[in-house]
C-alpha cells in the first residue's frame, strides 16, 4: 500500500481509460488540483474525501471542439449545459465569429447583433446586452478578460475571421470589397500577433447559410465569405508559420473551390503541412454523394503525395433540427425561406405579409414542388437522392414537436395533411376537437396540395409551431463508420448557438456509446480522440490523466451509458440567461462525476455550489505560442 500526503480527494478501483493506452483498474489520487498518484490501493488514511469508483470508467473530461459559446460565458461561464455531459474543455470563437474584437459598435452598427442573431439563431435584445458587456477592443484584453471569468470547462479561443475583417476594414467595406494591401497586411500582422498571445488557430466559414440579421445587409452573407481565395491563402500562411490550426466550413456548393481550398492544408504545395478540421461529414439524407466525396476528400488531403494535416468534423449523433415555423438554420439555403427568417423574430405580421404577397405565393409554391411534380433534372435528382438541397422537404420526415392543437404533436406531416384533407372532405375522426375544427373551416378550407398546406400551417401558426426533421445520421452504423475513422475527428456539436433548433449538448456521451459496442478497443480508441487527439489538434496541453496532470476528469457509468437514448431526452426549457427557449439534454445518471481543475463541478446529478461563483477551468493556450 503506497503512503500519500495531505490529499483532497481519491477515487478507488475505476476503471481508467486514458491517452489510447489499455483499461486498467486503479485508484486515482487528486491533490491541489493536480493528480498526484495512480495505482492499486492507494492510501487513503489521509484523504480529505474517498469516491469508490468501483464498476465506473474513469476517463479525462470531453473536448467539444466546435461551440459557439462565446457570448453564453459573458452571462453563464459554467457551461452547465456542457458540463453535465462530461464536457471540460471547449473551443469558441468558430465559423470566423467571436468576439476577440470587442463589440466592435460604430454609430447604428453592432456588429455582434448583425453577424450571430442569424448565423446562430440568438435573441437580438441577448445580443445586445452582450455587446454592452463588453470592454475590451482587442485580443490581448480579451484573453486576459477570459482569465478573470469564474470557468467552468476550461476555454481554447481561435481568432475569427469575420470580426477580423471588420477591425481592419470597417463593417461596410468588409462585406462589399476585397482588402486593400494595407489591409490584408493589418490583418496578418494582427492574426499572428493574436497566435503569439495563445490563440489555438483562426476560423473562418464558407457555408451558405449565413447572412447578416439587419437591414439593409440581410441579403449579405458575414464578411468571412467575401474573403477571396488569395486572402485565405495569405492568412492561412500565417497560421502555418505559427503551427496553428485553421477551422474552416466547405463551400458547399463547389466541389472544385472545396478541393482548391483546402488543398492549403498540403505540405507538399506549400513547404510545411497546415493543421486543418473542417465542418461537418454528416450522411446527408437528401444526397447520398456528400458522405462519399468527404471522405475521399480526407484521405486524398492525408495522403503521402498530398501531404496534408485534415480533419472533418463528424457528428456522433443523428443531425436533427427543430424548427419554429420557419425560424431554422437550414431554412437560409433555400431563398423563399430564408426571406422569412430576414424578418425580426418577434414580427410576427412582416412574415405574415410576405406570406399573403401573390408573387411570393408563386414561388413558394414552385420551391416546395421542386423535383415532386412533374419530369425534368430536378425529379431525377430527387430520384437519384442527389438532391441540391440540405433541407429535406419530405413531409413524413418532419415531426409536429408543438402546435397549440395539442393533438396534433407527434404527427408527421403527411399524416396531419391527410387529416385535414379527410375532416374537410367529411370524415370526421373522433378524437377531433372544436379547436381543430374551427381552425380547419377558418384557415386549411382551401389547402389541395402539400404546398398550400405548408404555407397555411405557417401563417396560421408562425413560431408557435415547432416541428423537427433528421436531415443526415439516420444511419446509427453509418454514424458509427464515421466517428471511428482516424481521418475524422468527432466534433460539430454547435453548442451555445441555435437555441430552439439543435440540442447536441450530450454528443460526446452519444458517440462514447457508440463506440462502446465494440468492447474496450473500441472505448479506448474513442475517448483518446475526445480528449488527447482534441488537445493535440488544437495544440494545448491537457486530455491526459497521468501523474502529475491537471485533474480535468469524469467518471461514467457504462450501465447507465448503454441504456441511454439521447435523442428521448431532449427538453425545451427556459433559459434565464438567454430569456429565451432553448433545447437541451438531460443524460441524469451517466455522468456521476466532473472534475476540473480538481474542482468536482458536477456530483449524483448535481452542480456544485461553487460552479460560476470560482474559477475551476482555465484558458488553455496553444502550446506553440
Amino acid at each position: 500500500m503506497s503512503s500519500l500526503p495531505l490529499v483532497n480527494i481519491v477515487i478507488k478501483n475505476a476503471k481508467i481509460f486514458n491517452n489510447g493506452e489499455p483499461a486498467i483498474i486503479e485508484d486515482i489520487a487528486i491533490a491541489d488540483g493536480k493528480i498526484i498518484a495512480r495505482g492499486n490501493n492507494l492510501d487513503t488514511e489521509n484523504a480529505g474525501r474517498v469516491i469508490d469508483g468501483t464498476g465506473k470508467w474513469l476517463m479525462p473530461g470531453f473536448f467539444d471542439i466546435h461551440t459557439h459559446y462565446d457570448l453564453e460565458l459573458e452571462f453563464a461561464p459554467g457551461l452547465p449545459e456542457s458540463l453535465r455531459h462530461g464536457t471540460t474543455s471547449v473551443v469558441i470563437a468558430n465559423c470566423s465569429l467571436g468576439l476577440a474584437f470587442g463589440n466592435q459598435r460604430s454609430g447604428d452598427i453592432d456588429p455582434i447583433v448583425d453577424c450571430f442573431a442569424r448565423v446562430e439563431n440568438l435573441p437580438k435584445s441577448f445580443l445586445r446586452s452582450c455587446a454592452e458587456k463588453v470592454t475590451w477592443d482587442s485580443p490581448k484584453a480579451y484573453l486576459e478578460h477570459l482569465e478573470q471569468l469564474n470557468l467552468g470547462p476550461n476555454v481554447i479561443a481561435l481568432v475569427p475571421h469575420s470580426m477580423l475583417r471588420i477591425d481592419a476594414m470597417g463593417f461596410d467595406n468588409s462585406i462589399s470589397r476585397n482588402p486593400s494591401d494595407n489591409e490584408l497586411h493589418t490583418m496578418q500582422t494582427k492574426l499572428g500577433d493574436a497566435l503569439k498571445l495563445g490563440y489555438a488557430g483562426f476560423s473562418t466559414d464558407a457555408l451558405p447559410f449565413h447572412y447578416l440579421a439587419n437591414q439593409p445587409n440581410c441579403e449579405k452573407t458575414i464578411p468571412t465569405q467575401f474573403a477571396k481565395y488569395g486572402e485565405i491563402k495569405k492568412l492561412t500562411q500565417v497560421v502555418r508559420e505559427h503551427g496553428a490550426v485553421w477551422q474552416a466550413t466547405p463551400p458547399k456548393d463547389s466541389a472544385i473551390n472545396t478541393i482548391k481550398t483546402f488543398l492549403l492544408t498540403s505540405g507538399r504545395l506549400h513547404k510545411r503541412p497546415l493543421r486543418t478540421t473542417v465542418v461537418a461529414a454528416l450522411d446527408v439524407a437528401n444526397n447520398w454523394k456528400i458522405l462519399r466525396l468527404a471522405k475521399l476528400l480526407a484521405k486524398v488531403l492525408n495522403s503521402k503525395l498530398v501531404q496534408g494535416d485534415f480533419h472533418l468534423q463528424a457528428l456522433g449523433a443523428p443531425f436533427k433540427v427543430w424548427s419554429d415555423g420557419a425560424v431554422t438554420p437550414l431554412s437560409e439555403e433555400i431563398p423563399e425561406l430564408r426571406q422569412l427568417n430576414e424578418t425580426n423574430l418577434e414580427d410576427r405580421s412582416a412574415r405574415l405579409s410576405i406570406l399573403n404577397n401573390p408573387e411570393y405565393i408563386k414561388r413558394f409554391r414552385a420551391m416546395w414542388l421542386k423535383g415532386k411534380q412533374g419530369w425534368g433534372l430536378a425529379k431525377l435528382k430527387r430520384i437519384l437522392n442527389i438532391e441540391d438541397y440540405a433541407f429535406n422537404r419530405k413531409l413524413s420526415d418532419m415531426t409536429v414537436e408543438g402546435c397549440p392543437i395539442h393533438h396534433w404533436v407527434g404527427l408527421n406531416m403527411q399524416d396531419l395533411l391527410d387529416r385535414i384533407i379527410a375532416i374537410k372532405s367529411g370524415n370526421i375522426p373522433s378524437d377531433i376537437s372544436e379547436q381543430e375544427q374551427d381552425i380547419i373551416n377558418r384557415d386549411f378550407f382551401w389547402v389541395s396540395d402539400e404546398a398550400d398546406f405548408m404555407l397555411q400551417l405557417l401563417r396560421t401558426f408562425d413560431l408557435d409551431l415547432s416541428w423537427s426533421t433528421v436531415t443526415a445520421n439516420r444511419n446509427p452504423e453509418t454514424t458509427r463508420e464515421l466517428l471511428m475513422n482516424p481521418l475524422l475527428m468527432p466534433g460539430f456539436n454547435d453548442c451555445g448557438a441555435h437555441l430552439t433548433n439543435m440540442a447536441f449538448y450530450d454528443v460526446n456521451l452519444r458517440s462514447l456509446k457508440l463506440a462502446s459496442s465494440g468492447g474496450d478497443q473500441d472505448i479506448t480508441y474513442i475517448v483518446k480522440r475526445l480528449t488527447k487527439d482534441a488537445a493535440d489538434l488544437f495544440g494545448v496541453k491537457a486530455g491526459t490523466i497521468n501523474q502529475g496532470d491537471i485533474a480535468d476528469l469524469i467518471l461514467v457509468d457504462p450501465a447507465q451509458l448503454a441504456n441511454y437514448d439521447g435523442e428521448a431526452n431532449v427538453i425545451r426549457q427556459h433559459r434565464t440567461e438567454y430569456n429565451h427557449e432553448q433545447l437541451v439534454n438531460r443524460s441524469d445518471g451517466v455522468v456521476p462525476l466532473v472534475m476540473i481543475g480538481g474542482h468536482i463541478a458536477w456530483e449524483n446529478d448535481t452542480f456544485s455550489s461553487e460552479l460560476a461563483t470560482k474559477p475551476m477551468g482555465r484558458l488553455l493556450k496553444a502550446s506553440a505560442a
